[in-house]
């Protein structure tokens, strides 16, 4: 399991709890029909395949970003609504809530696609049936399975530790997924093309890049990236 990952889970104080969460990371599989699904590791998974975190590593950085928003809504509702959140279940359920997009997309041709399971079940009801199956407590699949929300998903969230998980998702995912599409817009404009499966850090450069020296800042952002990822290859 990767270090920042294992630094979360080591925060859920409910040892029971904690060590079902970290089997499910260090072993996201499930069998359906007498056949494994192993789909992509862990630690190398983009989040989404279009909208956000979609690149190499995304999944992780997702939720480890997301965490950090959840602990300081969770903050919020304890110092200043003293209101009572149940800090295990919403860590638990930001760790788990995306961990199956890992068998829902596959590297082809330098991009990501669907999996043919991905054509079948989406990552929500994959991870909801499987936290049934290891007999998590209801609270937290309850958790995972509003994360989307009632709009896009199959149910609102009915408690405050899963509206944390739901506001932590929409949050992360749009801050990400808004720097994507403004950087890869600007490296259009400035160079005529689209840099390939950008990264957080390379996006957040170039949109820097712009705020504080304008297209020529840009340019030489675009320049620079493409050079690193020369030396890198």
């Amino acid at each position: 399991m990767k270090p920042q990952l294992k630094q979360i889970v080591n925060k859920i104080r409910n040892e029971s709890l904690r060590n079902k969460v970290s089997e499910l990371l260090e072993n996201p599989v499930m069998e359906i029909d007498g056949r494994l699904h192993t789909g992509m590791p862990l630690e190398s998974s983009p989040a989404g395949i279009h909208r956000h975190h979609s690149y190499p590593e995304g999944l992780v950085e997702h939720v480890v970003a997301s965490c950090e928003i959840a602990l300081t809504l969770c903050d919020v509702v304890k110092k200043v609504y003293h209101g009572k959140v149940d800090v295990d279940l919403v860590l638990a359920g930001v760790l788990l809530h995306d961990v199956f997009k890992t068998l829902t997309y596959k590297e082809e041709n330098g991009a990501y696609r669907a999996t043919p399971l991905a054509e079948r079940l989406d990552h929500l009801t994959l991870i909801v049936s499987e936290m049934v199956r290891r007999g998590f407590p209801l609270n937290l699949i309850h958790i995972v399975c509003a994360h989307h929300g009632g709009q896009a998903g199959p149910i609102w969230p009915k408690t405050i530790e899963a509206l944390i998980c739901h506001l932590t998702d929409v949050t992360d995912s749009r801050l990400n997924g808004e720097v994507l599409r403004a950087a890869r817009y600007l490296s259009r404009q400035a160079s005529g093309e689209e840099l390939q499966i950008m990264k957080s850090k390379e996006a957040f450069e170039i949109v820097h890049a712009k705020a504080v020296e304008g297209w020529s800042g840009v340019q030489k952002t675009i320049k620079k990236i493409k050079r690193k990822r020369i030396d890198a290859s």
